[in-house]
């Protein structure tokens, strides 16, 4: 898949040339120049005491707790000659999750990452070229300004090629329904598929190449990524050649009854420093008292984690729309990106406020199944941890239950308001700890 990809990017360098320097056809009245959007979101979240007769070092405090996380981000788009533009996005975030985001698998805050500092800190989220190429039988299509999208006429039937620093999720797995964790639903694994250890920094951007293949009703995507040096790391392992994640989708729409639903299926494989949790287990046995502490046991081994990840979304009614996310890897390695699931299914409903004459309004919920493998749960009760979950034990293990309800209504223009409910059972897949009730508050600024 990797070389693939690179033979695929020289072919499209070596007819960057040519393509660029073609008359455009483009209208002056349908195309922009510039692209500009701004995004602010402040989520407040509260949880009260629970049943928790033990903790670990990861464990979700058991008492009160009430927290606020904060981004702010700038889209700028430019662009640059027929089929070609550049993003970029800088972006200010502070606050903290939840016992400084742990003890949760699926977290309850998608707009909250893992840094210790809850300082408002400025970064760059996303930097990145874009140019696609035309495919026979194509004709120009307008597409209109909007997040990283510059007004401008692209071919229905193209092969588009992106590199340089932005979201895997950005271009995988995404879903109408539930996808964005800012005007969404808010929970990690309704945000993206759980089991999918995607290539992400702590902040959850990475550097690397994607190709997409887009035709009018299916496309394929496919991706080559770094991983973080660390675990949940901030930096990028330059060792491209020993770590890297790579990712490969198809999806398609179709209609019935005048409806149209999609369905895409997700392949991925990562190779990081992570070790295996039965190799760890081991070393423990045999002396290693750091051994359990996986994040810091780490060499390039060539460990690899393998998956797939589904995506379904069908409207099911005028006002009624049908969603369902399933995902497996096989659990034998360290998380090293994401985090701690291995296997995940979320159905969920959303119900457009039109049905009820508020047509900017929104209704969510949907249900999360959250499990992890036989080794992982070794590893576990072994009293091992990474970077999201780790009770110190774990005898009684079952899957990790959540349910989450949101209301978004537009309260201003441009200003959107969000309660949420969030409950989780046996957190951490501990049935020994829980249930925890989380309520939320958001305000989502979008201009």
């Amino acid at each position: 898949m990797r070389k693939g990809l690179l033979t695929c990017a020289v072919i499209l360098l070596v007819s960057f040339y040519a393509e660029a320097t073609r008359p455009d056809s483009a209208k002056k009245d349908t195309c922009g120049r510039w692209s500009f959007h701004y995004q602010l979101t402040a989520l407040d979240q509260y949880h009260g005491k629970f049943h928790a007769p033990y903790a670990g070092q990861n464990s979700l405090q058991d008492t009160v707790e009430q927290d606020l996380s904060v981004t702010s981000t700038v889209f700028l788009g430019a662009r640059l000659w027929k089929y070609a533009a550049a993003y970029f996005n800088p972006e200010l975030s502070g606050g903290r999750g939840f016992s400084g985001t742990t003890g949760i698998a699926g977290f309850p805050n998608g707009e909250i990452y893992r840094v210790g500092n809850p300082i408002t800190q400025p970064y760059v989220a996303r930097l990145y070229f874009q140019q696609s190429f035309a495919l026979k039988g194509s004709h120009d299509s307008a597409y209109e300004d909007d997040v990283n999208q510059v007004r401008q006429l692209l071919p229905s039937k193209r092969i588009t090629f992106n590199v340089g620093r932005f979201s895997l999720a950005d271009f995988f797995d995404s879903n109408p329904y539930s996808h964005d964790a800012r005007g969404q639903f808010m929970n990690w694994v309704l945000m993206d598929n759980g089991a999918w250890d995607y290539p992400a920094n702590t902040r959850g951007y990475t550097y690397g190449a994607v190709l997409q293949l887009v035709e009018p009703t299916w496309y394929i995507n496919i991706a080559d990524a770094m991983e973080p040096r660390t675990a949940n790391g901030s930096d990028m392992d330059p060792n491209v050649t020993k770590v890297f994640g790579v990712a490969a989708e198809g999806g398609f729409t179709y209609k019935v009854k005048e409806r149209t639903g999609g369905l895409s299926l997700l392949l991925f494989m990562n190779q990081t420093r992570a070790a295996k949790y039965e190799d760890a287990i081991t070393a423990y046995k045999n002396g290693n008292l750091n051994a359990l502490n996986i994040d810091n046991d780490t060499v390039y081994a060539g460990n690899k984690k393998v998956g797939f990840g589904i995506s379904f979304n069908h409207p099911i009614g005028k006002y009624i729309g049908f969603f369902m996310r399933a995902g497996w890897n096989d659990g034998k390695t360290g998380d090293w990106a994401f985090t701690e699931v291995d296997q995940s299914i979320t159905p969920g409903f959303n119900f457009d406020g039109a049905m009820w004459h508020r047509k900017t309004d929104n209704f969510g919920i949907a249900f999360i199944m959250n499990g992890i493998s036989q080794q992982h749960r070794d590893f576990e009760n072994a009293g091992g941890y990474q970077f999201i979950i780790g009770d110190g034990s774990l005898q009684h293990y079952g899957n990790e239950m959540i349910m989450e309800a949101y209301y978004k209504a537009r309260f201003v223009d441009h200003m959107f308001v969000t309660v949420d409910y969030q409950y989780v059972q046996n957190p951490a897949y501990n049935t020994d700890r829980g249930p925890v009730s989380i309520g939320s508050f958001r305000v989502h600024i979008e201009l």
